[in-house]
């Protein structure tokens, strides 16, 4: 089989490496012309993460990424509506981890270059079109290094591009609307004093006016400082979204008046805002649950497939996840010829469409954020004990639900076949 992947992204890159684990042989095309670390931070989840141990990279990333120990949601005043402990402490076989994206994804492209050879990163190949028959899949590229026209061929393509996939809108134009939340992110990282243990995630407020706060820098970590990666968010619910500047810098006095009294004895948020070198702007957006991602030889792939809310810590994993998930279905056919292969990528969509589809619509209801949202509608003053406002019991069942669906409950790895 002769696989290409287009789009070198987390999920393309851990895609390219399942497969080459696998004996199958791939090429990645990538349309910007170099690969740099951008963006800002990520959580990866233990049912992320386990799959980047089964590829030897655990190591590499433990040297960079902070090992998250607790996730703790509170009021807008500071008051604590609920914690749990995350990683090992939760009683997975492995970490969650909290990275800056670039590191993660450059990570990721060393091991590629490594282990598949540079020759098989094929960069500056921009997507313009692609057509298939009984041969194969023939793929039409500008190649942004020369300007000029050029075609490959594959036995089959799996689009990984991106929340703007170019091979999603060739099948989907019609119907490839991104739906705007009515909230603006503001997303950024400072470097500064650390906050409660130094490994610790929280998100206070509720949902029309939120902030998150997660390290991200284990070698910052051990020299006494953090890298804090944060995210505003406010109710905007008229908002131009951008065409195509997706990194649209802005200065913080568009949003910080907002967060101006979130002075709390463990944090100072307004501090924590200016001390950022750059604040990007973000619209809160995700596409609506596709029918079918597969036609013949062609399939999606992570946020080319299912652009989600960035609720739940779920758009690198589940990336990954569907990453696994197709290397094991084409691993299965791969013996088998052409119309099996076909077969195994209508497998995966079986597999993977309707699970993510449904963590796309549980976070537009704020997934495991609705524990903070009860919190307001219920005690919009504060309170002095949750439990009088939200019972135990509910705040568990918010959480584990979540774990459920989105694939990370700590009950399902021990049943987990590798």
């Amino acid at each position: 089989m002769n696989v290409m992947i287009i789009g070198a992204g987390i999920g393309g890159l851990s895609l390219a490496l399942m497969l080459k684990q696998r004996g199958i042989h791939c090429h990645i095309y990538e349309s910007v012309r170099e690969l740099r670390p951008l963006g800002v931070g990520i959580n990866l989840l233990p049912h992320a993460a386990i799959e980047l141990d089964e590829l030897g990279l655990l190591p590499q990333l433990a040297e960079q990424a902070i090992e998250t120990s607790s996730l703790h949601y509170y009021n807008r005043y500071g008051q604590k509506i609920w914690e749990e402990p995350r990683g090992v402490a939760a009683g997975y076989p492995v970490p969650q981890f909290s990275i800056h994206r670039g590191g993660l994804q450059m990570l990721l492209a060393d091991a590629v270059v490594e282990r598949l050879g540079a020759q098989c990163l094929h960069t500056g190949m921009h997507f313009e079109s692609l057509e298939q028959d009984e041969n194969g899949v023939t793929v039409h590229f500008t190649d942004r290094n020369t300007g000029a026209r050029t075609t490959r061929p594959a036995d089959m393509v799996i689009a990984a591009d991106g929340i703007h996939s170019a091979v999603r809108r060739h099948f989907h134009g019609n119907i490839d609307q991104l739906c705007y939340s009515g909230r603006m992110l503001w997303r950024a990282v400072t470097e500064g004093e650390p906050y409660l243990d130094g490994r610790s995630m929280f998100m206070a407020g509720h949902q029309d006016q939120k902030f998150v706060c997660y390290p991200i820098s284990e070698p910052l970590r051990k020299q006494g400082r953090s890298l804090i990666n944060w995210i505003a968010e406010l109710r905007v619910p008229q908002a131009e979204l951008p065409k195509t500047d997706w990194n649209r810098e802005v200065a913080a006095s568009v949003f910080a008046e907002h967060f101006k009294d979130w002075r709390w004895d463990w944090i100072d948020i307004p501090e924590v805002i200016r001390g950022a070198k750059a604040i990007y702007e973000f619209p809160l957006v995700d596409k609506d649950p596709l029918p079918r991602w597969t036609f013949g030889r062609v399939t999606l792939l992570g946020d080319a497939a299912h652009p989600m809310y960035p609720i739940g810590s779920n758009g690198a994993a589940q990336a990954i996840r569907d990453a696994r998930c197709l290397a094991d279905r084409l691993q299965e056919f791969q013996h088998n010829g052409l119309e099996d292969v076909q077969h195994a990528l209508l497998e995966y969509e079986a597999e993977r469409l309707p699970a993510t589809s449904g963590i796309v619509l549980r976070n537009r209801l704020n997934g495991p954020e609705q524990v903070m949202q009860i919190a307001h509608e219920r005690a919009p003053q504060g309170f002095t004990d949750i439990h009088d406002v939200v019972p135990q019991e509910e705040l568990e069942a918010i959480s584990i639900r979540y774990k459920r669906i989105a694939g990370f409950d700590p009950q399902m790895f021990s049943r987990r076949q590798p």
